[in-house]
């Protein structure tokens, strides 16, 4: 790995934690596919993370293998380098993250330079590198080496056009859709606020006898308090 102390307490907790997520059936299959995709003389590496790491470590298999996923003439990486120095092995992983998320890997799926430099996250690597075969397998375009089965194809956007006159005639479906209010009263509502009527009212020969009760039992309270 890089120049790295190693880590101690929490620290060393939680980067046990990241390097338990590193899938080795994984780093196979993409040691696999960046081999054949770039499709040059390119040194397989033993098994195992350290030495997937000080594989790509130096961005040079990482910029053949965006520049394979282009037409020839139109590599986004025209120059590429296997310098010792750090800040351009750093610097040519950067222009890689960069080609790939021009290419379509979404920012979320992109690793940080640190990542991999320092062997700080290799689920990470592994993730991008995953994210990048798929966008290839879903573009289609004859770039792409490999099984098609090795990676997942991203849902695609099917997108539909509609004249004037069928936007036109979907308004006046949405307006049928609406329903009509004609006849609608407010007949039998209680207004907001007023008390609610238990007893409906009463009128003519009933409504008397009704006063005339009431008034009864009121003397009979009376007479007897």
């Amino acid at each position: 790995m890089a120049n790295r102390g190693p880590s101690y307490g929490l620290s060393r907790e939680v980067q046990e934690k990241i390097e338990q997520k590193y899938d080795a059936d994984l780093e196979n299959k993409l040691v696999d596919w960046i081999i054949l995709q770039c499709a040059e003389d390119i040194e397989h590496p033993p098994p195992g993370r350290a030495h997937f790491q000080q594989w790509l470590m130096d961005g040079t298999v990482l910029c053949k293998l965006i520049n394979s996923l282009y037409p020839p003439g139109q590599e986004p990486i025209p120059k590429i380098s296997e310098s010792k120095m750090a800040f351009k092995q750093m610097e040519q992983i950067s222009q890689f993250l960069k080609a790939a998320e021009i290419y379509g890997v979404r920012t979320t799926d992109i690793f940080q330079t640190v990542d991999l430099w320092e062997g700080k996250d290799m689920a990470a690597v592994q993730r991008t590198l995953m994210a990048l075969g798929s966008v290839a397998v879903t573009k289609d375009d004859g770039c792409y080496r490999g099984e098609p089965s090795w990676f997942h194809r991203k849902a695609q956007q099917n997108r539909r056009g509609f004249s004037e006159e069928q936007l036109r005639q979907g308004q006046n479906v949405i307006g049928l859709q609406m329903g009509s209010n004609k006849g609608a009263s407010q007949a039998g509502m209680t207004g907001y606020g007023m008390p609610r009527q238990i007893m409906p009212p009463v009128s003519g020969f009933a409504s008397a006898a009704f006063q005339l009760q009431a008034r009864v039992a009121h003397c009979c309270h009376l007479a007897f308090m």
